[in-house]
């Protein structure tokens, strides 16, 4: 058995910061973010939580898919910036979707996390434990962003985007994911639920902090390796791919992974310009955008590319 993308779903906040926005905060500017990163805007909640934009991408994903919320039997929400402890972000999804059947839990892999999830996902149907499961990613980055700072302010944005997968009859596609904690302090956010807690409510470190070199650096190496790997091992060539999904971290990291895999960029789809980095979110985001356009075709090849904080970073390949 395979899992089979259904029905996607995805939800922003109407409230948004312009490049122009941000230029009144800190010292940068328009052209400034544009050139280096490609993003202009960058949706930010008022009243949404992790919670509720998840919730709002999954009926959404259910609606596509044309099934109801007690025929799922697992939801799985990848986020680093829940609103919730207990119970977990999915439990309260299940709350919120009537999902009186499904089994929840949480997964924080950050902006690996969906493609992490739905290998999980996959695993679980393979196995025969599930048929039907929800994946959702989901971030509220805002809250974890120190506005002071405009190496990561400009870059993060909240949304959430959701993927309903069902088996059917097929032979497993190869996944490729790879871990290195020692790496990890190029991209770090401290808890601020520690015993010194009144300390680290004023702490930069419970705020994003990002060697962005460093993250670049590692994004453009290993990311056309591990798709050349996760290609070998399906016997297949990039020609052999209609899309390659990226998270969306960086146009000029986008840009570089297509140049070293000599994939004409049309075949990398973006919408950075529009929402910035939404860590796990990005790629149901933009899948659902793609979805939605049309521009998934029955029969159709693509690459799942997650990379990020861990430092960790993992490819699915998908029969659309």
């Amino acid at each position: 058995m395979i899992g089979k993308i259904y029905g996607t779903g995805a939800y922003t906040p109407s409230n948004y910061y312009h490049n122009n926005d941000l230029a009144k905060m800190v010292d940068t500017n328009d052209e400034w973010i544009r050139e280096r990163t490609g993003i202009v805007r960058r949706h930010i909640i008022k009243e949404d939580t992790t919670v509720s934009m998840a919730s709002k991408a999954a009926k959404r994903a259910l609606q596509d898919a044309q099934i109801t919320a007690d025929e799922v039997d697992l939801i799985l929400v990848s986020t680093i910036s829940s609103n919730v402890i207990l119970p977990c972000a999915a439990c309260e999804v299940q709350r919120e979707l009537g999902a009186v059947n499904a089994t929840c839990f949480d997964l924080s892999a950050a902006c690996s996390g969906f493609v992490f999830a739905y290998n999980t996902a996959q695993a679980y149907i393979a196995s025969g434990m599930y048929n039907t499961i929800l994946i959702i990613g989901s971030e509220s980055l805002s809250n974890l962003v120190d506005w002071e700072d405009r190496g990561t302010c400009i870059l993060f944005g909240d949304g959430a985007g959701a993927a309903v997968l069902k088996g059917v009859e097929g032979e497993l596609t190869p996944c490729v994911t790879y871990s290195d904690g020692v790496k990890g302090g190029v991209l770090t956010c401290e808890s601020r639920h520690q015993k010194n807690w009144e300390e680290k409510m004023k702490d930069k470190s419970t705020y994003v902090y990002m060697d962005g070199k460093g993250v670049f650096k590692f994004a453009v190496k290993k990311v056309p390796e591990m798709i050349h790997e996760l290609l070998d091992k399906a016997g297949l060539e990039v020609e052999d791919i209609d899309w390659f999904i990226l998270h969306q971290a960086n146009k000029r990291i986008i840009e570089s992974v297509a140049k070293r895999l000599k994939v004409d960029i049309a075949k990398f789809p973006m919408n950075i310009e529009e929402y910035g980095n939404t860590s796990s979110a990005s790629i149901p985001i933009l899948l659902d955008e793609m979805n939605r356009k049309g521009m998934l075709k029955e029969g159709q090849r693509a690459v799942l590319a997650g990379f990020g904080a861990g430092l960790s970073w993992g490819a699915s390949l998908i029969n659309w």
